[in-house]
């Protein structure tokens, strides 16, 4: 198993009140990872240590290692913006910038310095295409983004994601503002997607993490109880605690 992420003793604290408690895990290449738990148990505080997201958030102290790719995140050297490209984000609600279809996916490229009109056309033309877009969008592509449906703006924030060229996309309950066939255009977008991306997702929805993640993590308030292959957690879970979370008995 190739690895993009490895995490060790990973804790976390906004201000006094600790939110990640000794996290150990290591998240495969090319495969789906959800994060399952009750609201409030660390999911997307995890997720969001993954690109160093919780630096913006004040009163925020981190202690423990994640490397990725074999590199310290944490580490003096490293590169935040750099990690940031590499491993994108996608939010709940879907976000797109008040500017057309095209500008959205473009403007990523943009800001690393891509000038040439037609590489920029190239890249939003295959981004589209990769996040199961383009063909519903290729004659509006100067037209307002905010005038897409919610789920058509969910697929080009990962059109916007995807056209930085990174490596991991992470994506916090992507489908929870959506409606179910919405919904499900996403999970299979996702399920071609790890041909090419590692992906880790927060989902609420305990039948999306079955559907679709190959390994699934369970938190607690803020302490991974289990982490193994999907099929495990879900047909025979090692811990009494992850059975009473999945068969409906709290959260």
């Amino acid at each position: 198993m190739e690895k993009v992420f490895t995490i060790k003793k990973l804790n976390l604290k906004y201000g006094e009140k600790t939110a990640l408690l000794d996290i150990n895990m290591d998240i495969p290449k090319n495969e789906i990872t959800a994060l399952i738990g009750p609201s409030g148990c660390g999911k997307s505080t995890l997720l969001r240590t993954l690109n160093r997201m919780n630096d913006l958030i004040e009163n925020c102290h981190v202690k423990g290692d994640i490397k990725y790719e074999g590199n310290d995140i944490f580490s003096k050297d490293f590169d935040v913006i750099d990690l940031r490209t590499n491993v994108g984000m996608v939010f709940q609600k879907p976000n797109p910038f008040p500017m057309s279809i095209f500008d959205n996916v473009a403007y990523g490229p943009r800001c690393q310095g891509v000038k040439d009109k037609k590489i920029l056309q190239e890249t939003v033309i295959q981004a589209l295409k990769n996040a199961a877009l383009y063909d519903e969008v290729r004659d509006r592509l100067k037209e307002s983004a905010k005038e897409l449906s919610g789920g058509q703006q969910q697929r080009l924030c990962i059109a916007r994601a995807i056209a930085m060229r990174p490596d991991v996309i992470l994506m916090d309950e992507p489908t929870s503002a959506l409606d179910p066939i919405a919904t499900a255009k996403i999970e299979d977008l996702i399920l071609e997607l790890k041909q090419k991306y590692t992906i880790v997702i927060v989902t609420h929805n305990m039948q999306q993490a079955a559907r679709i993640s190959d390994n699934t993590a369970f938190l607690l308030m803020g302490e991974l109880i289990e982490y193994d292959k999907t099929d495990k957690i879900f047909s025979n879970p090692a811990k009494a605690k992850t059975e009473e979370y999945i068969t409906g008995r709290f959260g």
